[in-house]
C-alpha cells in the first residue's frame, strides 16, 4: 500500500486534527483525541499527529490513483480548516 507524508509547520496541530475529525466523523470512521487523530476513508486511511510547531500528516491508500485522491482531500481540507493561517503542504511518498 503506498503512503504519503506530510510534515506542516503550525501551531494549530491540535485545533486542525479536532476540527477536521468532527467533520468527517459525519460520513467516515474516525478515531482521535487531544493529539493524533485516524480517518478511514473507502481507498484508505490518514493519520494526523501533533507536537509543538508541527502537524504529522501520513495518508495510505490501496493504489497509487487513490494517494493521489486522498492527498488532494486531506491538503484542502486542512487548508480550509486552517482559514487565514497559511499551510505549508508537502507530500513526500
Amino acid at each position: 500500500m503506498p503512503i504519503s507524508r506530510a510534515e506542516i509547520v503550525t501551531e494549530s496541530g491540535d485545533k486542525l486534527i479536532n476540527r477536521l475529525c468532527k467533520h468527517w466523523a459525519h460520513k467516515l470512521e474516525v478515531e482521535h483525541d487531544e493529539h493524533q487523530g485516524r480517518v478511514t476513508f473507502d481507498v484508505g486511511s490518514c493519520l494526523m499527529t501533533s507536537e509543538p510547531g508541527r502537524l504529522h500528516v501520513a495518508v495510505e491508500a490501496l493504489d497509487e490513483e487513490g494517494l493521489d485522491r486522498l492527498e488532494g482531500v486531506v491538503a484542502s481540507h486542512l487548508e480550509r480548516m486552517a482559514g487565514k493561517e497559511p499551510l505549508e503542504i508537502v507530500w513526500e511518498n
